[in-house]
């Protein structure tokens, strides 16, 4: 992975920045989460997972930068990283524009790093996206037993916008609301998009829930991790989304 850059020495609770980090400054992140799974390889302390770190073991890293996300990770832990005299950087992702911004935020003011080519890569990628005159109507589930789906104001959701696809649900009150599955089946998508993450969706565990609709199976890591993949998410997801309604 190169040398070790110089910088601060970070704890990520985020598997998307832990990955944002590691792959532009290698040696930085000295503690990261079980689900942390890129880089590959990373050399890194685990320290628990997202919603249940051992705050304890991350004093005894001493960071100079504990990364977190409003999202992925609770507040209590947050507080108690603080009352340990960390510094702890929260993120706020929505959307694909915050992404790029809050990327910026963690890697070039927080961490002194030089800006990585590959953020403007994504950019560009993304900037290169014509959306479909015509969006086709998807349900887009992210868990099941019980079913859960993209709502609103979701990363997830925004980029499967800008690729043509209209979350039947964008609307709801709820992010990630819990729906019946024979509500989601009278919900009026023409599209099933199934990432296999957080849960693991399958040809064989999920499509078989809508016999009428076709199922898109996506990288869940494209859709919605927002860091080096970012710049193979529009071209990946595309490909797939257009296969299914072939």
């Amino acid at each position: 992975m190169g040398r070790p850059a110089a910088g601060p020495r970070v704890v990520s609770l985020v598997p998307s920045l832990t990955e944002a980090v590691a792959a532009t400054a290698p040696g930085l992140v000295v503690g990261a989460t079980d689900w942390c799974t890129h880089p590959p390889g990373l050399a890194a302390a685990r320290i628990g997972g997202t919603k249940n770190p051992d705050t304890a073991a991350i004093a005894a890293l001493r960071p100079d930068l504990v990364i977190a996300n409003e999202e992925e990770n609770r507040e209590l832990d947050l507080a108690a990283l603080r009352a340990a005299g960390l510094e702890v950087l929260v993120t706020e992702v929505r959307d694909l524009d915050q992404a790029f911004a809050e990327l910026a935020r963690v890697l070039v003011d927080a961490c002194g790093l030089a800006r990585p080519r590959w953020l403007d890569e994504a950019r560009e990628a993304w900037e290169r996206v014509g959306r479909p005159p015509s969006p086709v109507a998807a349900v887009v589930p992210v868990w099941r037993r019980p079913w859960m789906v993209l709502g609103r104001d979701t990363f997830a959701g925004d980029l499967l916008d800008r690729l043509g696809v209209r979350n039947v649900y964008a609307d709801h009150a709820e992010r990630y609301p819990r729906i019946p599955l024979d509500e989601l089946r009278a919900a009026g998508a023409d599209l099933l998009v199934l990432p296999d993450e957080p849960y693991r969706f399958t040809a064989d565990d999920g499509p078989e829930a809508f016999p009428d609709l076709p199922a898109a199976l996506v990288d869940g890591r494209l859709l919605t991790w927002y860091g080096p993949s970012l710049a193979a998410a529009p071209g990946a997801l595309s490909g797939a989304l257009r296969a299914a309604v072939r």
